[in-house]
């Protein structure tokens, strides 16, 4: 059994990018998609039953956000097969817990008004630090969201967390028949060491993805900046995480985190146990 795509469904504009662009790269991949609901209503106090009926009036908002995503999965990528759920429950333990048995888990940045952008935007941060599938973070204009590129870059880092995000990312090559650009930034006389480490990480993926030709490209400078400026021309940036088992938590570098916080394009975190 194919494992799925599963995206965040809040009905926030966010969310509805994140919708559509996990459309795309079910279609694209060939794999399920499911959309996921999670919200504590059944916590709320006060909250009362819908006009005509005895459920929770957030609930039934929940069921008429995810039949909307469904709707437009369906407008725009009709062969795709769709499962849906509706959790009354926080939203990060839900998503980490939808984690475990899947393929990918999509996330818009931001949410509703400026409260509810920065609560959720820290849902985003946390599932992608904790979760332990690969999590995309739809950011960019509409340009990148789509595709039109043609262009996925992995950033290569020092640890075995870029061959898993390597490999990730000649997987996405291939499904959107793209250019692949391997990127490393380099300081002062460390042009060999960069070189030989994307040299490296290269040897280990290429041999599993024939039809996908990378191409390596070396920058001098800061790793945040360079990874920055690669996105404004990119589909998707790639990188690898470091992830811990419990009870030692989460690992999101400083640079990752002002990549998902600014990036031009769509984010894929890809982790690797320690």
């Amino acid at each position: 059994m194919e494992l799925p795509l599963v995206v965040g469904v809040d009905g926030s504009d966010g969310s509805v990018r994140a919708v559509d662009w996990a459309a795309a790269e079910a279609e694209r991949s060939g794999l399920p998609l499911r959309l996921v609901h999670a919200s504590l209503w059944e916590h709320y106090e006060g909250v009362r039953p819908g006009p005509g009926t005895d459920r929770p009036s957030e609930q039934i908002r929940a069921e008429n956000l995810v039949a909307s995503a469904e709707e437009r999965v369906s407008r725009l990528a009709p062969d795709v097969k769709v499962s849906t759920a509706i959790e009354p429950e926080d939203p990060v333990t839900v998503l980490l817990r939808e984690a475990r048995e899947a393929a990918l888990l999509v996330l818009g940045p931001r949410g509703h008004g400026p409260l509810a952008a920065m609560l959720l935007g820290s849902v985003s941060l946390a599932v992608a630090a904790r979760a332990r599938c690969p999590v995309a973070v739809v950011r960019g204009g509409e340009p990148n969201r789509r595709a039109v590129h043609r262009r996925v870059v992995v950033g290569v880092g020092d640890h075995a967390d870029s061959a898993e995000a390597t490999r990730f990312a000649f997987r996405e090559a291939r499904w959107r028949r793209c250019e692949l650009v391997a990127v490393r930034a380099w300081h002062g006389p460390d042009r060999r060491q960069a070189q030989a480490r994307v040299d490296e990480v290269l040897a280990v993926v290429d041999g599993e993805y024939p039809d996908v030709v990378p191409r390596p490209e070396l920058v001098e400078g800061p790793v945040r900046r360079t990874l920055l400026d690669q996105t404004a021309g990119a589909d998707l940036l790639v990188l690898g995480a470091k992830r811990r088992l419990p009870p030692l938590g989460p690992r999101l570098s400083r640079v990752q985190h002002a990549v998902l916080h600014h990036a031009a394009c769509p984010v894929e975190v890809v982790p690797a146990m320690d």
